[in-house]
């Protein structure tokens, strides 16, 4: 197998004839064209070329091994220039919105990769608040927006889970809740829940704030919230608690707070959404970026 500056250096010499033009053409110097070339020559134990004081010509070999070459060079070469001129004609700006602090590390991430392989784009990232829901979605405020599945809504399109996160209970930390190692789905029967306001559609609101516990038992509504900040503060306080994500542990620890994981409930997923009638290169490919960073990250851990 050739490395590239042994395929460049005796393609560029079978063409200029001279080691100073092709040493000027690779940006390399004169000697080491001329060590190239020989190491090229002890691998196929014959001349490549013919030098003299004045002049150099391919011998046979060499230009067998020219003809030969030259054409899966050239093939490399315009697949090359397809690739990159693909990649520039990717343009525009996507706005992206994220719902968490995990998924906002993913986006950036994400977009800085994207930026390397297509500097005609340009990315913004925002946070969504707990009350936005998917409203600037349909509202075309965002190009896309990761955030907690359950989607079902007419006119966006999900992609697939990007990751997992272990469902936990918020409670104030002098609650007896928060001596158990574990709740279940029934103990949100005996606390009132804060509920998020906003836009948020209601199939979405049950997957994460039931109204009921499995059983039937009904879960009194607390206090309302429009962030997720106000969350921590409504359960800080010892007004409610609030289901969440394992995750918040780690980015919103408070001395007020104790999380305490779920044994019966099920993952959150979660994964990106955008308008359907959006779709198109620029967007697509971000799409393939976060889905390839989501996994080096998950490889990573």
């Amino acid at each position: 197998m050739l490395e590239r500056i042994e395929l460049e250096a005796f393609l560029t010499l079978a063409e200029e004839l001279h080691f100073g033009r092709t040493a000027e053409r690779l940006g390399v110097t004169t000697g080491r064209v001329s060590q190239t070339v020989k190491k090229l020559e002890r691998r196929f134990g014959t001349p490549l070329f013919t030098r003299t004081s004045r002049t150099v010509r391919l011998t046979a070999v060499g230009t067998l091994l020219r003809d030969d070459l030259l054409p899966a060079h050239r093939q490399i070469l315009a697949a090359l220039e397809r690739a990159t001129a693909a990649g520039r004609s990717v343009k525009g700006t996507l706005s992206l919105g994220f719902a968490t602090p995990w998924g906002g590390e993913l986006m950036a991430r994400a977009a800085d990769a994207f930026a390397a392989d297509h500097p005609s784009a340009e990315v913004r990232i925002q946070e969504v608040q707990l009350d936005s829901g998917l409203r600037p979605l349909h509202e075309g405020e965002l190009d896309l927006h990761l955030t907690a599945f359950p989607v079902r809504e007419p006119g966006l399109t999900t992609g697939p889970v990007l990751y997992r996160e272990p469902r936990v209970l918020l409670v104030p930390a002098d609650h007896p809740l928060a001596r158990r190692g574990s709740v279940g789905l029934e103990d949100l029967a005996g606390v009132p829940m804060v509920t998020p306001t906003g836009s948020a559609p209601r199939y979405w609101l049950d997957a994460h704030y039931p109204r009921r516990t499995p059983s039937g038992r009904a879960i009194a509504k607390g206090p309302a919230a429009a962030s997720w900040q106000e969350v921590l503060s409504h359960v800080g306080a010892g007004r409610g608690v609030s289901p969440g994500a394992a995750g918040g542990a780690r980015y919103h620890p408070r001395p007020g707070i104790t999380y305490v994981p779920f044994h019966d409930a099920p993952p959150i997923e979660y994964g990106l959404t955008w308008p359907s009638a959006a779709d198109n290169a620029l967007l697509r490919a971000f799409v393939t970026t976060v889905l390839e960073t989501a996994q080096q990250t998950a490889q990573a851990h």
